[in-house]
């Protein structure tokens, strides 16, 4: 075999054998943990593949290593200088070599502004045990959410509901299938997909009460919401609301302010603005100042709610606040998220474009600034 022949020849490998064994791209994405267009791009030879990936595919194709012998014969350019490893792929490869990858997930999280937080989460996953391994996937996915990186978030996604399942019963099954709901409502994922993850966070849960709190329930209240499905999600929600209210009673160390956003985004959905408005406002009083990031997505969430309770013209001047107050740091896709679900109330009314102009801007995608960022609280 010649040298250009092995160079390009792990793409129609990797092709010729999984059509071999009847798999769609997608059925195999989901089999390794990636994303289904970046393996139709390695197929085609638009990637280059990882031996990760390679590795992976032997297992799910019974090719006994053919896969990863090809990959890894493949030439050097002369001249070429081979980067330096890249964290987030050495992390994510350690722990799908073992599922058991350091230190303990850090408690105030919140507090770092998403860039800064996705390498100091790899570093902790490095050792990390399975319980830890769970936590700091779902973790590493929401952040990699955040700065615009779905495609990659997926591999975490799986990586974090299989590290999970690896510990038996517990709260963490339900926990990251929930969570994965929550944010894929951000990521515009489909509804059918996100209700069928909420259902089994809530089924999971049930088998081990209380143990992942309100978090399932939320999630398929959420998502209920969402489809427009009213008198299911207000079932839903008033189940929320039961058992927060126990658990606010029987666990002293509960977040509120989590169980009243909650609440209150739900209410908004439902269209109840009245209501979800008191439950934001306190969610943002119980909401601790240095959490900037969760605090823009909640008068976020407030702006929402104020126009759906008919206040608009405060509703709106709440978002562009937060959008040009907000320092640069914290802008991410959850926030834009948030604001562009204003936008979408609002798009007739006065103002409407100077918020569609801010939202263009992106700038945690192209590095620009919206505004001062000077007295964000």
């Amino acid at each position: 075999m010649t040298e250009t022949s092995i160079g390009t020849a792990f793409g129609p490998l990797l092709r010729q054998c999984r059509q071999a064994v009847g798999l769609s791209l997608r059925q195999l994405a989901a089999r390794v943990g990636y994303d289904h267009s970046y393996l139709s791009q390695v197929e085609r030879g638009q990637r280059p593949g990882s031996a990760d990936l390679a590795r992976l595919c032997d297992r799910e194709l019974g090719t006994d290593g053919r896969l990863t012998a090809t990959f890894e014969r493949r030439p050097t350019r002369a001249g070429q200088v081979r980067p330096e490893a890249d964290p987030l792929e050495t992390a994510w490869r350690g722990l799908v070599a073992t599922l058991d990858a350091g230190g303990p997930v850090p408690d105030d999280f919140r507090s770092v502004p998403p860039a800064s937080l996705l390498p100091e989460l790899v570093r902790q996953l490095h050792g990390a045990d399975g319980a830890e391994a769970a936590e700091l996937s779902m973790l590493i996915a929401e952040t990699l959410t955040r700065l615009g990186e779905r495609s990659t978030a997926s591999r975490w996604w799986w990586a974090a509901r299989a590290a999970a399942d690896s510990l038996g019963e517990g709260p963490l099954p339900a926990l990251v299938r929930a969570r994965e709901a929550i944010t894929g409502l951000a990521e515009r994922r489909p509804l059918a997909e996100l209700l069928e993850l909420a259902d089994e966070s809530v089924a999971l849960d049930r088998h081990v009460p209380g143990a992942a709190g309100c978090v399932p329930r939320t999630a398929q209240a959420l998502v209920l919401a969402e489809l427009g499905r009213t008198q299911d999600a207000d079932r839903a929600l008033q189940e929320l609301i039961g058992i927060g209210d126990e658990l606010l009673r029987t666990t002293p160390q509960a977040r509120p302010y989590q169980l009243h956003w909650a609440e209150g985004r739900v209410c908004t959905l439902l269209g109840y603005g009245v209501a979800g408005c008191v439950l934001l406002e306190r969610a943002r009083e119980l909401c601790p100042e240095s959490w900037i990031g969760e605090r823009a997505r909640l008068d976020l969430c407030l702006a929402e709610c104020l126009v759906v309770a008919g206040e608009v013209a405060a509703g709106l001047a709440t978002a562009l606040r937060v959008l040009v107050e907000l320092p640069d740091e914290w802008h991410d896709s959850l926030v834009y998220d948030a604001a562009d679900r204003v936008l979408h109330v609002v798009q007739a009314e006065p103002g409407a474009a100077e918020l569609r102009q801010l939202l263009a801007r992106s700038p945690y995608r192209s590095g620009r600034s919206v505004g001062g960022g000077s007295s964000w609280r």
